[in-house]
């Protein structure tokens, strides 16, 4: 089989050319229907695609969905199939530039944006190509300032890439596929793991009839972060300045939060609210009630919950797994209503009901649960390291492959 670089060199004898991402494809941005009027939202059909759901190579599902009446009647519009979605304000931009190919039919959020590549453009290589680029095009395109990190579209749509003839394309996108799809197998056995561990931790944190329950509230200090305002005043490059805790600074899967992207002035500090090591976090958006433990001293704003003062009642890594717990989790989305717009607020949370079991079973299940989450979270020996040296081994080729003599303007 002919190699990438001999039909390179056949058919791109001066080089391979730049095309302008704003002349790649048809360009699609998004919008958020309201939150007040539930016909855009009870029973929605189509994938509604935002920054939460980003992290897979491949989307073909979304975490919310919308109805034709959001479409309709909304700023969001539809995106046919197939196109390659990015993330164009968040503050994972801080460090990251998110993109996914999406085969299917989807709207967005108003912080996505999504092309449709021309014919000449096979989507597949595209979305190589623009995760390949992406710290790159984080350095020439991302601008700070409002609320979160937002990517200038001027300059996105200036931005170039190589774009080598269809046979190219094509063959770069078959090697490539063979490492991304040994990838997909090991992620899918993750998710098996995954669901295992779920399965365990659901039966040993079950209480017996003789375990009694208590209010977390009744056990635990629980109260809402705080932001100062406007927060762009308070941001400080200053090393002395106080850790600004946010959900980017911890991985997906993460258990702890050790360092942040961010800083805030003292003054800034002072109008937050402060988290001393181990404190438990408590998202109460994007990663919807998901538990973190801090191993810093650090301030949250008001998009987190802190957990402190339970020590004389739980071990800490029992109740980390109690509250990652699929009935623990479940009550909190049930408390925090059904509708479009679900608050975890802290009240919701000193309410919930867990059972105390005595140490020495805090322990046996601490023990066993730890092993589970070893397997499907640790980055040095677990499932997600081999998934990590595979998707290195990805990137070393694709950025190999990606890299082409640039034909002369």
């Amino acid at each position: 089989m002919i190699s990438v670089a001999q039909l390179v060199r056949d058919l791109c004898p001066d080089g391979v050319p730049l095309v302008p991402l704003g002349d790649v494809g048809v360009w699609y941005g998004g919008g958020t229907p309201s939150k007040e009027t539930p016909e855009y939202w009870t029973n929605g059909t189509i994938p509604w695609v935002s920054p939460k759901d980003m992290g897979r190579r491949v989307l073909d599902s979304s975490i919310d969905t919308i109805t034709d009446a959001a479409v309709v009647g909304s700023s969001t519009k539809l995106v046919p199939p197939t196109s390659v979605v990015m993330v164009v304000r968040s503050s994972i931009l801080d460090h990251t530039f998110p993109t996914a190919l999406v085969p299917i039919e989807v709207a967005l959020n108003q912080d996505m944006k999504a092309v449709v590549p021309r014919s000449d453009i096979q989507v597949e290589y595209l979305a190589h190509v623009l995760s390949s680029r992406g710290q790159d095009i984080l350095l020439k395109t991302s601008k700070s300032g409002g609320s979160a990190t937002s990517i200038n579209t001027p300059q996105l749509m200036s931005y170039r890439i190589p774009v080598p003839p269809l046979p190219v394309q094509r063959e770069i996108v078959r090697i490539l596929d063979q490492f991304t799809h040994l990838e997909t197998e090991l992620e899918a056995e993750l998710e098996a793991r995954r669901a295992q561990y779920g399965y365990y931790a659901g039966s040993l944190l079950a209480a017996d009839a003789d375990v009694p329950r208590v209010k977390l509230g009744d056990v635990a200090k629980i109260v809402r972060g705080a932001s100062p305002r406007p927060i762009q005043q308070f941001f400080t490059d200053d090393p002395n300045g106080a850790p600004w805790i946010k959900i980017g600074d911890v991985p997906a899967d993460g258990k702890y939060i050790t360092g942040t992207a961010q800083r805030v002035t003292l003054a800034g500090a002072a109008k937050s609210r402060r988290v001393k090591p181990g404190d438990f976090v408590l998202s109460n958006s994007m990663s919807f009630g998901r538990p973190y433990i801090s191993k810093i001293e650090g301030y949250i704003h008001d998009g987190w919950l802190a957990i402190s003062g339970f020590e004389e009642s739980f071990a800490p890594d029992y109740l980390y797994h109690l509250l990652r717990s699929a009935p623990i989790q479940e009550e909190f989305k049930r408390r925090a209503g059904a509708g479009t717009v679900q608050n975890l607020n802290a009240e919701i949370v000193r309410s919930v009901e867990v059972p105390l079991p005595t140490r020495e079973v805090q322990q046996r299940a601490i023990g066993f649960l730890d092993q589970f989450d070893a397997l499907v979270n640790d980055l040095r020996d677990g499932l997600p390291a081999e998934i990590n040296a595979r998707r290195k081994q990805y990137e070393h080729y694709r950025d190999l492959l990606l890299t082409f003599e640039e034909r002369a303007a």
